[in-house]
């Protein structure tokens, strides 16, 4: 059974530092089993429908702006799957896409994990008219993949308020801690409903999770996960106060 992975991508500049969090990624691709693919739900696509990339060679997006040139330099060459999106497609309700391609929520990190680009990736949207209940459900349908030796990302952040960010913190606000715990606790303690219904958790979740596009990819990890597996958490700082990086291993 393959892995999974939620990871906190964090600022795009990231793809092109050196830091604690681009090293943990970069540990993470000397100990995971190689797969023969890689299938990531980025927060940073959202459709009306579901969609699975289905190109030969997916472009790399640059789909930020107000960042050095460095960055936009970067290209992310991985192949895509177009046999594998077929599959998908043909197991599922999810629709063929050919023009997105790899967004930072996707390349910003396996450019540290994997940087060979040597493993085809393929990303599936988010449906911005589901609710998370019918996200947390759907997620299942993709469950298969795990036993293709398929691994299956989702990439956002659990705490993520940009209005509420301030460049001169490097640490958390106080809410941002508080509400990263109480997600955190939630997530080891297999407490899925209460984050399906992340509403009702009070104002600090509230702010933490303003939008939902950032923390849907979470609940599509957790519910791929069977109930006899541990997990295991990386990379658990709140910075720039509002943003968490932490990030959970199946």
């Amino acid at each position: 059974m393959q892995n999974l992975l939620f990871v906190g991508h964090g600022n795009p500049m990231y793809a092109i530092e050196e830091n604690s969090f681009t090293q943990t990624w970069q540990e993470l691709g000397k100990t995971l089993p190689k797969p023969k693919a890689i299938v990531v739900i980025s927060a940073h696509w959202e459709t009306v429908g579901t969609f699975v990339t289905a190109m030969e060679n997916p472009r790399t997006i640059h789909d930020f702006y107000g960042f050095p040139q460095a960055l936009f330099d970067v290209q992310y060459n991985a192949s895509g799957s177009p046999e594998l999106a077929k599959e998908i497609s043909g197991q599922t309700e999810i629709q063929l896409d050919q023009n997105w391609g790899l967004d930072h929520g996707t390349w910003s990190v396996l450019k540290h994990i994997y940087p060979k680009a040597d493993i085809p990736v393929l990303q599936i949207s988010l449906d911005r008219t589901k609710t998370p209940a019918e996200h947390f459900e759907f997620a299942k349908t993709i469950r298969y993949l795990r036993k293709e030796n398929v691994l299956i990302i989702g990439s956002g952040n659990i705490v993520h308020n940009l209005r509420m960010i301030n460049f001169r913190n490097n640490f958390g606000d106080d809410w941002a801690n508080s509400a990263n715990e109480t997600l955190k606790r939630l997530v080891v303690n297999a407490e899925y409903e209460q984050l399906i219904n992340y509403q009702k958790l009070g104002s600090e979740a509230q702010l933490a999770i303003p939008t939902p596009e950032h923390f849907l990819p979470l609940l599509y990890i957790l519910a791929l996960k069977n109930d006899d597996e541990k997990i295991e958490i990386f990379n658990d700082v709140v910075e720039l106060g509002s943003i968490s990086m932490t990030s959970f291993k199946v």
